[in-house]
């Protein structure tokens, strides 16, 4: 069972104190324009004709480009490149918009976002170099809807990319101008690291029981009288997940980890193409991930709990 910590004793847990002293907080962030406006009121009110309603209780919006275009795609896939990348090298922190990555990774991944940035940029001066076909193509789809002054004369500027390492932790002036004040921010700071030892154990205990479940539902059965198909990618994650669990953990939890070693000893050295031309390999691996499994539905933190921290990510 992934106990809730006591944040309330003003005592900072082992695995909060590890957490705090190899860990750097770390904000990435978007600036993005957008590609849908709200119709406007006698816009809603034609539309709302249609189907013989009142526009005030009609919702309706446009979409000023296509976002299926070859150039805003690219700009797209910048970001969700970011996003994971982020996601892949930090865990939770119990703060919006935060999460808390390796100290010594920090000129790594500064470097890896400032290509980012570079790659974005370049993007969105390929974009904005065809913003004139897009608005073409939208005058075309939209018709009367649409509007010249719902674009700008160009798209440099409005897609950024930005990052930034904040400190959480009380500010020192604190201490001379409030004491109390202070210690009550200390206390807040303990807690919150506390909170994200359990937000990531509760994390990785999850990550792992949709990846066994998912390869579990492959292995098991048939369809049409076959074995089920599945993707290299539905193996080659779990790899991805032990990598970065062993990158990441910070030791708290002892069963999370004995968990974590049996999933990679049940998978270890098997491929996918090996699952599956070999049945009996297929039901031993089978048997291997359900063991797996059960143990993970006992580690699993109480329902009402994983919701709070789903929250607060």
């Amino acid at each position: 069972m992934l106990d809730p910590v006591d944040t309330q004793s003003g005592v900072q847990s082992p695995g909060g104190q590890n957490l705090r002293a190899t860990m750097a907080a770390m904000r990435l962030a978007f600036s993005w324009f957008g590609t849908r406006k709200t119709l406007t009121n006698e816009q809603k009110a034609r539309a709302a004709d249609a189907f013989d309603a009142e526009g005030k209780f009609l919702s309706a919006a446009k979409q000023l480009i296509d976002t299926s275009d070859p150039n805003f795609r690219a700009v797209s896939s910048i970001k969700s490149q970011a996003t994971t990348f982020f996601k892949g090298v930090s865990l939770p922190f119990p703060e919006p918009g935060i999460r808390l990555v390796r100290q010594g990774d920090v000129g790594e991944i500064d470097a890896k976002m400032r290509g980012f940035a570079d790659e974005l940029e370049q993007a969105v001066a390929e974009l904005d170099n065809h913003l004139g076909e897009l608005k073409h193509e939208a005058r075309q789809r939209l018709g009367s809807l649409y509007n010249e002054e719902d674009y700008p004369a160009s798209v440099i500027g409005l897609f950024e990319l930005s990052w930034e390492f904040p400190s959480v932790e009380p500010p020192n002036y604190l201490r001379q101008l409030n004491p109390e004040l202070y210690e009550a921010e200390c206390d807040r700071v303990r807690a919150k690291f506390d909170t994200a030892v359990s937000m990531a154990e509760a994390a990785f205990a999850e990550e792992l029981t949709k990846l066994v479940e998912h390869l579990s539902d492959r292995l098991s059965g048939t369809e049409d009288g076959k074995p089920k198909t599945f993707r290299n990618s539905v193996v080659e994650n779990f790899g991805e997940f032990f990598e970065r669990f062993r990158t990441l953990n910070i030791r708290s939890n002892e069963q999370l980890d004995e968990v974590v070693r049996r999933a990679e000893s049940v998978l270890d050295g098997v491929g996918p193409q090996q699952l599956r031309d070999n049945t009996s390999l297929r039901n031993q691996i089978a048997s291997g991930l359900a063991s797996v499994q059960s143990t993970l539905d006992g580690l699993m933190i109480q329902r009402p709990r994983r919701n709070i921290i789903r929250k607060v990510k």
